[in-house]
């Protein structure tokens, strides 16, 4: 059985800091974000609370390859990805959280 997954972009609230990362369960990882569920993690040291950007695939592969392409872009490419979704960059939290 083959699952999907998505690659997601976290931001703090002055948006000065990006964290890429890919998941099967969006709803569940942006949640742990939050919550600050790993207290060492890159994302809790550095406040990224905010889902400012997300995409779905349906093979856990393509969601890989996805975010190591975005991992190896540079920032202003990550701000044209984020802006082209979201330009507001707004918490994207309440759209998924009802899933």
């Amino acid at each position: 059985m083959k699952r999907g997954g998505c690659v997601y972009i976290m931001t703090n609230s002055n948006h000065t800091v990006l964290y890429t990362g890919m998941t099967s369960n969006l709803l569940l990882r942006v949640y742990e974000h939050k919550t600050g569920k790993h207290s060492k993690s890159f994302t809790s040291k550095y406040s990224c609370t905010k889902l400012i950007y997300y995409k779905a695939f349906s093979r856990i592969e393509e969601a890989i390859a996805e975010e190591k392409r975005i991992k190896g872009g540079s920032r202003h490419k990550k701000n044209e990805l984020i802006n082209g979704m979201n330009p507001q960059w707004n918490d994207l939290w309440t759209e998924i959280k009802d899933w």
